[in-house]
């Protein structure tokens, strides 16, 4: 006695789901190709999924990369020194172009001493506090263009032949 007549004796099927089980069966067993395009629809939606994940995970950094250049944006434009009055010139290095901008003596020697920086914003340069270029360096390091670091005497080369010539501090180049 098969399973299927036990489990009709028993009452627990009807013989119209036996019917339909069967048909089923001898179905799926002429035509292979059922399986396949279910297998291969299966495929396709895990691969859009795949898709959508990666495309969900690249919007999310660029609205994470927005949303630090919008923090040091507002960083730069809430502490920026004022540069009005500069009459001297300040060269300082961008990747591989020499800039220049016009400062204040004070600000000059802040800039010499670290205790002011300058840092990208757009187009432009701005001068900030080191405090703040520090925030800015923290989120991106790209923006700060300039901050001189604040050595007390650092000890020389021992084999410097140069070691025993000052430097003048209102060398200029």
């Amino acid at each position: 006695m098969s399973l299927k007549d036990q489990l009709l004796k028993a009452g627990l099927a009807d013989a119209k789901k036996a019917r339909r089980a069967e048909h089923e069966k001898r179905v799926q067993a002429r035509n292979p190709a059922a399986d396949s395009a279910e297998k291969l629809a299966r495929e396709a939606r895990a691969e859009q999924a795949e898709r959508d994940r990666a495309l969900n995970r690249a919007r999310e950094e660029e609205k994470e990369k927005r949303a630090l250049a919008a923090q040091i944006r507002q960083l730069t434009e809430n502490h920026r020194i004022a540069r009005t009055g500069g009459d001297q010139p300040y060269q300082f290095t961008d990747g591989k172009k020499i800039k220049k901008l016009y400062v204040t003596a004070a600000q000059q020697d802040q800039l010499a001493r670290g205790q002011i920086a300058i840092v990208r914003l757009g187009e432009g340069h701005e001068l900030v506090p080191a405090v703040v270029a520090e925030k800015i360096r923290q989120r991106d390091a790209e923006a700060v263009v300039l901050l001189n670091t604040r050595q007390a005497a650092t000890a020389s080369d021992p084999d410097d032949p140069y070691a025993a010539y000052q430097i003048p501090d209102d060398l200029m180049w």
